[in-house]
């Protein structure tokens, strides 16, 4: 056994001592620290500790009975040892090196015949040779002892055994102190049992290592097989081939209206995929670009509707009103069938939020049997959503319109784009810039997206934008497109909107059956005109909803009332058997007398009929209980005789007498529920106390106090423009404005006194000095909300001129138009709008501008009908009409 020497002066000792020819030396065993646990490893500071010990310390601390060892070599600070017999140290002689005096001990006298001892080392040579067989190391050590010792006895094999086997120091040292053979033997044969039981774990561990291990290989060879034998039989390919097989049949229908160029770019990226590396990242960038390249549907169209009424039917069946819509998508169908192509439009639909804007698109696209893709751009920042990102970025992908087009799978979808008057604007560029390529017709034929980096046709496309704001649209991208301006609608088309879409979708939404509801048509009025002016429906339809939730729950809780009222009227029921029969018999009324006597015996019956049931058939208790109030009730005013027979139940009842009982009991035994109606009476109770009240302040507007129509985002309002004399003095002169008013109202206020000033001298010379001498205050109520536009200046001059001529206007009046400094009056906008406003004020007249005759005339019947409407270009004929006293005429 190697043994490694630290002290430097010992090893000079063993060194000297093998010089001299004498080359042995004494091996004994350090006991183990005080306090300590044996079986615990020691760590490297406790063998620095046993290294430091010296002289009497050392001399304590060590085993009396050690060995006797021939020193074989020295190399370095090791020292080989080979045992030859035992010692016992009887004194310290020399404390640096620890020289000491010892005793050779030998083994205690034995019968080598001794049965016993025979046997005990015949188990022990047993046990070894079961451990040599599973051990090549021990097989190594007996090789080592035959060598260097010599042959086996009795005692050699026991120490043979204790010193090979894997057992911890103080078993060995109890062998070696042992000087009885058979005893030794015995301690042996301990050790080399528990050796035999170590190697049989081993064994196992190893082998169930080995199993596992051993399965992996060869479940991997066999794929490895499998996958080889599939490639020779052409049944599968590597995953490259697999990859680019893919692409290529998913391009293969579309190949022929494939552009060239496009064709050029695939083949060249799949000759560069069979030349990467899976593994590569450019492998997975190329895969992706492939993937995209091979989704988009180039050249296949879908195939147009061309049949315009169809189409008008569509249309029809989605949106009530929005005419001028409908007319540019008929005009486009009948273009394409003209033509016998489809094409690309781009078109804007403009209006306030929630009149179907958004909605109309997919109705658009359903009547155009064209496929649909929507995104919105409201917010959008960054021009990689439109232009998509380049293929060298980490997660790059494609813009909106190529998803579009892998999405929907032709080249001619209709896409909606929401909200464009929203656009953003970041440090990622200017999205509004990078769709004047998308949306001009003149580019979108060779759109190029930077991920693909190929051109692509997207010149049949249906572009349909939707904006509330047309004045927010950038001008060089709102010249690309068509815009339709969409009003609000007003109050006779809200109606058909209400009765016809939004109720009847409510309604089935809710569970709720029609006649299980009426909302009369004063309640959509008052609706509309109290809670619901936007100029959309969105608004109408929140409110419409939540009538029918408050009914639903009505409904509900009504039910459930009555579901308890009739199980406690079936638990007080007393039980009898008994088996009833009901017929109802029609007869003339000469044969029915519909006295109260008869009622109460009908109605006795019945309830005994009800009682018998309920004995019978538990089942049907609640049908026979409903069946009862049936009865009962129909009795006064329909003209029948009710036959009630009461059976044993003992008795057999006939199956055709029992069949009829029983369709009678589901045709009658029906539980009536009241009605839920919702008038302009009880529809606070449904959507609170009214959010609007009547826009007319004044049945007949005061001296001074004018109507004027005005366009707001929710569509059209009524706007009173007041002006009142503060004081009058000489030189006075002056005008005074509030209402929280835009700079562009100030400056129309301002032309309104200088005009005013000018008519006054015209109209009524001697008092033309009013203008002059007196401080005017001019006020437009609703002081809370902002209001600007220059639409108000012939009405701020009639108000004007009312005061200075302390003379009203005439009754139900209203007007509006731009005014110049010599009294000529400009266009407006909002003419529906504003027309819209005048009907639900009850104004029986209106002036316009003579400018906007044919926007007016482009209105609806139902908007112009019952207004008496004038067209001027001069202020001297708003003056003749709202002066005068006697009829006027229509100019």
């Amino acid at each position: 056994m190697p043994i490694y020497v630290k002290d430097p002066k010992l090893l000079a000792a063993l060194q000297e001592s093998r010089k001299r020819q004498a080359p042995y030396a004494g091996a004994f065993l350090l006991k183990d620290e005080p306090g300590t646990d044996p079986s615990l490893v020691s760590g490297s500071e406790t063998d620095k500790n046993i290294h430091d010990l010296k002289g009497k310390e050392l001399f304590n601390r060590l085993h009396e009975v050690g060995t006797l060892a021939q020193i074989s070599s020295i190399q370095g600070d090791q020292v080989v040892l080979i045992g030859h017999r035992r010692l016992r140290i009887t004194e310290m002689v020399d404390e640096d090196p620890l020289t000491v005096k010892v005793d050779h001990l030998k083994d205690k006298p034995y019968n080598k015949d001794d049965d016993v001892i025979k046997a005990t080392s015949f188990e022990v040579i047993s046990t070894l040779r079961d451990v040599l067989k599973t051990s090549s190391l021990w097989r190594d050590h007996v090789q080592t002892y035959t060598q260097h010792i010599g042959d086996f006895n009795f005692p050699r094999l026991a120490d043979f055994g204790a010193a090979i086997s894997g057992a911890n120091k103080l078993q060995c040292q109890k062998v070696l102190e042992e000087l009885d053979v058979y005893k030794r033997l015995e301690l042996t044969l301990e050790l080399v049992k528990k050796e035999i039981e170590i190697s049989k774990i081993q064994e196992s561990i190893a082998k169930a290592i080995e199993e596992k291990i051993s399965g992996e290989q060869r479940r991997y060879l066999l794929n490895e097989q499998l996958k080889a034998i599939k490639k020779e039989l052409g049944l599968e390919t590597d995953d490259k081939t697999a990859l680019s097989e893919k692409f290529r049949e998913r391009l293969e229908p579309n190949r022929e209206n494939c552009p060239p160029h496009v064709l050029q770019v695939i083949e060249e990226e799949l000759t560069k995929l069979q030349l990467l590396e899976a593994s590569s990242s450019e492998f997975n960038v190329t895969r992706n670009y492939l993937d995209w390249l091979t989704s988009i549907p180039w050249g296949n169209y879908s195939d147009e509707n061309f049949d315009v009424l169809r189409a008008q039917k569509i249309l029809d069946e989605d949106h009530y009103g929005l005419n001028d819509v409908k007319e540019r998508i008929l005009e486009f169908i009948a273009v394409g069938k003209l033509r016998g192509i489809s094409q690309g439009k781009i078109i804007c639909l403009s209006g306030p939020p929630g009149v179907g804007k958004t909605s109309i698109g997919r109705s658009i696209a359903r009547a155009l049997n064209r496929n649909f893709f929507r995104f919105s751009v409201g917010g959008l920042s960054d021009v990689a959503e439109i232009k998509g990102h380049r293929r060298t970025y980490i997660g790059a992908m494609p813009g909106k319109m190529v998803q579009c087009l892998k999405n929907v799978g032709t080249a001619n979808p209709l896409v909606l784009i929401d909200e464009i008057d929203k656009l953003g604007r970041g440090h990622a560029g200017d999205p509004a810039s990078a769709l004047l390529e998308l949306l001009d017709p003149e580019q979108n034929a060779n759109f190029l997206d930077h991920y693909l980096d190929v051109p692509i046709d997207l010149s049949k496309v249906l572009f349909v934008c939707t904006a509330n704001v047309v004045e927010m649209i950038p001008n060089p991208l709102l010249d690309r497109m068509e815009v339709i301006s969409i009003a609000g609608y007003i109050t006779d088309e809200k109606m058909h909107i209400a009765r016809d879409y939004l109720e009847k979708t409510t309604r089935e939404a809710c569970g709720i059956k029609p006649e299980q509801v009426e909302v009369t048509d004063a309640a959509l009025l008052a609706l509309i005109e109290n809670y619901c002016r936007e100029a959309g429906v969105r608004n109408l339809q929140k409110h419409i909803e939540k009538i029918y939730r408050k009914i639903a729950l009505q409904l509900v809780r009504q039910g459930a009332s009555d579901e308890a009222a009739v199980a406690d009227q079936i638990q007080s029921l007393p039980d009898r058997p008994a088996a009833v029969e009901v017929q109802l018999v029609d007869t003339d009324e000469t044969q029915v007398e519909d006295d109260k006597l008869d009622q109460k015996v009908v109605s006795s019956k019945n309830q005994t009929a009800a009682e018998s049931l309920e004995g019978n058939d538990h089942d049907h208790s609640s049908e026979t209980s409903a069946e009862e109030v049936t009865i009962q009730m129909a009795l006064p005013d329909e003209p029948a005789v009710v036959e009630v027979q009461v059976a044993d139940t003992d008795e057999p009842v006939d199956s055709k007498d029992a069949k009829e009982t029983e369709k009678i009991q589901e045709g009658e035994a029906t539980k009536t529920v009241e009605k839920v109606l919702v008038d302009s009476s009880n529809l606070a109770d449904f959507v609170g106390k009214p959010v609007f009240h009547a826009e007319r302040i004044y049945d007949q507007t005061p001296i001074g106090v004018v109507m004027g129509l005005a366009w707001t985002a929710m569509g059209g309002s009524t706007l009173y423009i007041e002006t009142t004399q503060i004081e009058e003095a000489e030189g006075k002169g002056a005008l005074h404005v509030t209402g929280q008013l835009g700079d562009v109202m100030k400056e129309s206020a301002q032309i309104a006194h200088t005009v005013a000033r000018a008519i006054l001298l015209d109209k009524d010379p001697d008092n033309h000095t009013f203008f002059a001498n007196s401080k005017l205050h001019l006020h437009v109520p609703a002081g809370a909300t902002p209001k600007d536009g220059p639409s108000a200046g012939c009405t701020m001059i009639t108000s004007m001129l009312s005061v200075a001529m302390k003379k009203p206007i005439k009754r139900d009046l209203a007007m509006t138009g731009e005014v110049t400094l010599t009294g000529r009056i400009l266009p407006i906008g909002g003419v529906k709008e504003k027309t819209i406003a005048a009907r639900r004020s009850d104004v029986k007249t209106i002036i316009f501008p003579l400018a906007n005759k044919r926007d007016f005339d482009e209105l609806a019947p139902n908007v112009k009908e019952g207004l008496d409407v004038h067209f001027v270009d001069d202020y001297n004929q708003i003056f003749d009409l709202a002066f005068s006293d006697g009829q006027n005429e229509k100019k």
